[in-house]
């Protein structure tokens, strides 16, 4: 029934590998994934530097629910433990947007789509703009451009963002 955007994110371990577990996970389910990025930590900032990636995956038996539990799934193996709120974690998997024959908007069941703090996330829109460089985002107001959102956020912000060398990847469909 989706597609999704996955925002997946480490800052604990070998944060590549964590990384490159889920699109790994998700196999043949993944369409597109983004180069590789360093960020500084979002929120509190006393911690090491992320490595971030987005994903696009579809997968026409998820529902929101269903691709909700399989980031969990993805976070436990990792050994996340979920503790201080944007604190330092081994992996993060957020779904940033789903959509079936339109955007899914949710508020109930521990999911909240699109994710609401998605669009002040330089480390969320840049790499899916790599992937979608016509990406849309609903917040109050209706359907925006990634690439606007991104623009209005503060110079700062997008600087924090560095491309990297290292990145996923997927396996080959043969």
């Amino acid at each position: 029934m989706t597609r999704v955007v996955l925002s997946i994110g480490s800052n604990l371990g070998d944060r590549l590998a964590r990384l490159q577990s889920v699109v790994d996970g998700l196999g043949d389910k993944v369409i597109a994934v983004s180069p590789v990025y360093e960020t500084d930590p979002w929120g509190l900032v006393d911690q090491a530097p992320f490595l971030n990636a987005v994903l696009i995956a579809d997968d026409p038996a998820f529902d929101g629910q269903a691709w909700l539990r399989r980031a969990q799934e993805f976070e436990e193996a990792a050994g996340r433990v979920r503790g201080e709120r944007w604190g330092p974690r081994s992996l993060d998997v957020d779904l940033i947007a789903c959509y079936g024959d339109t955007e899914i908007i949710s508020v109930e069941n521990h999911l909240t789509l699109p994710h609401p703090l998605a669009h002040l996330r330089a480390f969320v829109m840049i790499p899916w703009l790599a992937i979608d460089p016509d990406a849309r985002l609903t917040i109050v107001g209706g359907p925006q451009p990634v690439a606007r959102l991104l623009a209005e956020l503060e110079p700062a912000d997008r600087d924090s963002v560095q491309l990297i060398d290292q990145g996923l990847e997927l396996e080959s469909k043969n």
